[in-house]
C-alpha cells in the first residue's frame, strides 16, 4: 500500500482492480476507433442505426445514464475502510475463540496449547506476510493460533499475578484509540524520518530479545523473564524500560498501519486486500498485547 508503510503490505501486487464503466457516448459524439468524415466502423451499421442485436437510446435513456452517481469503490471491487474493519473484526474473533479454547481446558493442554500457537503462529506470519496475494484461510488460522498463545500466556501470568490479563486487554483497547485518535488528528504520522527510528530500534530490540531467550533457555539466567527482571537500573527492572520502548513500538507501528491502510483505499487497492490490512492490524495488536501483559507481570513482582 504505502511505500515505507508496515512492512507487512510492503510489495503487495495492487492489479487488478475492477474499473468503473465506461461512460455512454450520446448520438453526435465521435468515439475513438471509428473511422473519419463520419463512416461507421466495421460491422457498424450506416446512418446512426442500431447494429445487430442492438437498440437505440431515446435521448432521456442517455440522460439518465450521464445523471447516476458514479460507482464507489464497493460497486467497482475496491477496499474500504468498512472492509477493513470487518475483516479486522472477524480476525479478532478468532482470536478470542482460540484464547477460550486454553483458558478452559487443563492448565497442561494449555501450555501445550501456547507453544503449538506460539510456533504456528510465527510461521503463518512470515507467510502471509510474505505472500504476495492474500489467504484469508491463512490469515484466520493465524488469528486462532495466536489465540492459543495469547490464551496459554494470558492463564498462566493471571495465575501468578492476578488481574494481569483483563488490565492487558483494557490497555491494549486503550492504546490503541489514543492511536487512532492521534493518527486522525493528524498529530502523529509515519514520516520518514519517525520510520527510520522505528526501524532502528525494532532491530535492537530484536537482538535483545533473541540474547535474552538464549540466555533463558540456556540457564544463564534464572528469573522468569530473563535479562529484563535480573537486571536493574536505579532499582528499577531492566524490563520496565524495555517495556516501554516496546509498547512504544507497537504503538507506531499501529500508526504504520493506518497510514498503510489510508494509502491503500485512496489508490483504489482490490478488496481482497482488506484481509491483508486486518492481518497487519492483528499482528500488532497480538505484540501489543504481549508486551503490556508482560510489564504488567514485572512490575506486580517488582512489588
Amino acid at each position: 500500500m504505502a511505500l515505507g508503510g508496515n512492512p507487512i503490505f510492503n510489495g503487495k501486487n495492487f492489479r487488478g482492480a475492477t474499473q468503473a464503466p465506461p461512460v455512454p457516448q450520446a448520438y453526435g459524439h465521435t468515439n475513438y476507433g471509428q473511422n473519419q468524415f463520419g463512416q461507421p466502423g466495421y460491422g457498424q451499421q450506416a446512418y446512426g442505426q442500431p447494429g445487430y442485436g442492438q437498440q437505440s437510446m431515446s435521448n432521456d435513456q442517455l440522460q439518465q445514464m450521464y445523471n447516476r452517481p458514479a460507482a464507489g469503490p464497493a460497486e467497482t471491487g475496491r477496499m474500504t475502510f468498512d472492509d477493513v474493519i470487518i475483516k479486522t473484526a472477524i480476525c479478532l474473533a478468532a482470536v478470542v475463540v482460540g484464547a477460550a479454547v486454553t483458558l478452559t481446558v487443563s492448565l497442561s493442554l494449555a501450555s501445550m496449547l501456547m507453544i503449538v500457537g506460539a510456533l504456528g503462529g510465527f510461521v503463518l506470519a512470515l507467510v502471509n506476510t510474505f505472500k504476495k496475494q492474500p489467504s484469508p484461510a491463512l490469515i484466520l488460522a493465524y488469528a486462532a493460533l495466536e489465540g492459543f498463545f495469547l490464551g496459554g500466556l494470558t492463564r498462566i501470568l493471571d495465575g501468578m499475578y492476578p488481574g494481569v490479563g483483563l488490565q492487558a486487554v483494557i490497555g491494549t483497547l486503550s492504546v490503541f484509540a489514543v492511536t487512532l485518535v492521534l493518527f486522525k488528528s493528524g498529530k502523529v504520522r509515519a514520516t520518514p524520518k519517525a520510520m527510520r527510528f522505528f526501524m532502528i530500534a525494532t532491530i535492537g530490540y530484536a537482538v535483545f530479545a533473541l540474547i535474552n531467550m538464549v540466555m533463558m533457555w540456556t540457564g544463564a539466567v534464572d528469573s522468569p523473564f530473563g535479562l529484563r527482571t535480573s537486571m536493574e537500573i536505579a532499582g528499577i527492572p531492566l524490563g520496565v524500560f524495555i517495556g516501554l520502548l516496546a509498547i512504544g513500538l507497537a504503538a507506531f507501528s499501529l500508526i504504520m498501519d493506518f497510514t498503510s491502510i489510508e494509502a491503500g483505499v485512496r489508490a483504489g487497492a482490490p478488496e481482497r486486500f482488506s484481509w491483508t490490512a486486518a492481518f497487519g492490524l492483528t499482528v500488532t495488536l497480538v505484540w501489543l498485547y504481549v508486551e503490556i501483559i508482560r510489564l504488567l507481570a514485572i512490575l506486580r513482582g517488582d512489588d
